[in-house]
């Protein structure tokens, strides 16, 4: 589990695929990730790799939200929004 002081902030959530949260954080740690909620669930997942690199999400989910992500246009605007949200991270 993934946990972060949430004082200031920013966690927007830039897509919902079915009723899994696509979140961007700001003041968060490289490398570019989203992070993907489902319920109990939470998932971090490389932006450019799409490599999970920290918690689950069941299969059925995971595998929805990598057929979302792997679309070069979404993960230009998953990348904009990461920096954006995190300019010192460039």
């Amino acid at each position: 589990m993934v946990t972060l002081n949430v004082e200031n902030v920013e966690m927007p959530t830039l897509h919902t695929i079915d009723s899994i949260k696509i979140d961007v954080y700001s003041r968060d740690h490289p490398p570019p990730h989203i992070h993907a909620l489902y319920a109990e669930y939470e998932i971090l997942i490389e932006i450019k790799t799409l490599k999970t690199y920290a918690g689950s999400l069941p299969s059925r989910q995971l595998k929805m939200v990598l057929e979302w992500a792997k679309n070069e246009k979404i993960k230009e605007f998953l990348l904009a929004n990461f920096i954006r949200l995190n300019p010192n991270l460039r």
